[in-house]
């Protein structure tokens, strides 16, 4: 009888090895096939960002614009002065907020966070609102722009100052006191850039405006300068937390246990993530649902191992932002919708079907 019970239980231990070993079998082949898949989308979804606007160009035309330009005729300068800087901006900027969002859902351990959570993007309207309003003579010169963009960037990296300070005690950060702050911070942003709009004149909030609705209709070389260094910066060093990530899926205390520094880790993810969002926003102003839905969707294709998560989730992002800023210049050409519009229609309804789907088949979020 004994040895009928412990063969029993090696079968079921086996059946149960077998079974893991499918599953991650399983889930190497759907990484394999989502890397496949972005690496193959994002040299097209890029090549039709340069084909595709309001004015017709041919592929010969544009491969001769890229590799034979001279700078004279219309089409290379319509390919190389003003569509390739918008591209490389959309794919740096898209890859920048994903990889941003996915470390965000892993910090705050909720797929369904998302970086404005910790009040960076409002902070950065609110301060690019701000340099608008009281810019002055700056916005008429050629620095306008630049000046929008670092009042901006100040807005978001002080809001996420002050969070940190009003969530951190004696004890450590508390990560539920952070959220809590980044909800009365945002909305105290949200209520600063609405009495902004309210004292500015007519073409000021129209400038307001737009620049909440994001854009990437100031995309030159320089700010795609500025955005392949932050792009870099975050691509370097937030894989890095990888395994931390994954181990505070468990929970603060056993990662810990682990043995990582939990504290630190927060302490630099909020810094990098507050530094990717605030010059995302700084370069193309309020672009939302990226940091949000593309981590989600690439969750949902290869699981929640960061290791593979982060890169491809920066690749999607690159992806879906290309796609959504070629869709804006083309859908009413020769007029143009703002970037954050297309991606608030697209991602709202997508993301509502994933919940849907989820809930459907009896999955928590």
């Amino acid at each position: 009888m004994p040895s009928s019970r412990a063969s029993g239980r090696g079968a079921a231990l086996i059946t149960e090895g077998l079974f893991e070993s499918a599953r991650h079998s399983t889930r190497d082949v759907r990484r394999r096939i989502t890397a496949a898949v972005l690496v193959a989308a994002l040299p097209v979804c890029f090549f039709l960002s340069l084909l595709l606007g309001s004015t017709e160009l041919s592929a010969p035309e544009v491969f001769s614009a890229l590799w034979f330009s001279s700078g004279d005729s219309q089409q290379d300068l319509i390919v190389t002065a003003i569509r390739l800087p918008r591209s490389l901006l959309a794919a740096l900027i898209g890859a920048v907020l994903a990889i941003c969002g996915a470390a965000s859902q892993g910090l705050f351990r909720n797929p369904l966070a998302d970086p404005s959570l910790i009040g960076v993007t409002a902070g950065a309207s609110a301060g690019a609102s701000l340099a608008i309003v009281f810019g002055g003579t700056l916005l008429a010169g050629a620095g306008g722009l630049w000046w929008i963009s670092l009042g901006a960037f100040a807005g978001g990296i002080a809001t996420v100052w002050l969070v940190y300070r009003l969530s951190t005690s004696s004890s450590g950060t508390s990560v539920a006191s952070m959220l809590l702050a980044g909800i009365a911070i945002t909305a105290l942003a949200g209520s600063f850039t609405s009495l902004l709009s309210y004292l500015a004149s007519n073409d000021l909030l129209r400038r307001i405006s737009l620049w909440q609705m994001g854009g990437l209709d100031g995309a030159n070389y320089p700010r795609v300068i500025a955005a392949l260094l932050v792009a870099t910066m975050m691509l370097a060093f937030i894989p890095r937390f990888s395994s931390a990530l994954n181990a505070l899926l468990l929970g603060e205390s056993e990662a810990q246990h682990l043995g990582f520094d939990v504290a630190r880790m927060q302490r630099w993810l909020i810094v990098l993530i507050a530094a990717g969002v605030g010059s995302s926003v700084a370069l193309a102003g309020t672009i939302s649902f990226v940091g949000l839905v593309v981590p989600h969707i690439v969750r949902l294709a290869i699981g929640a191992d960061h290791r593979y998560l982060l890169p491809l989730s920066a690749a999607a992002g690159a992806v879906l932002l290309l796609m959504a800023d070629t869709l804006a210049r083309t859908v009413i050409a020769p007029a143009e919708i703002p970037v954050g519009l297309v991606t608030a229609v697209v991602g709202a309804p997508f993301f509502i079907s994933l919940l849907r789907h989820r809930r459907e088949y009896g999955m928590q979020p």
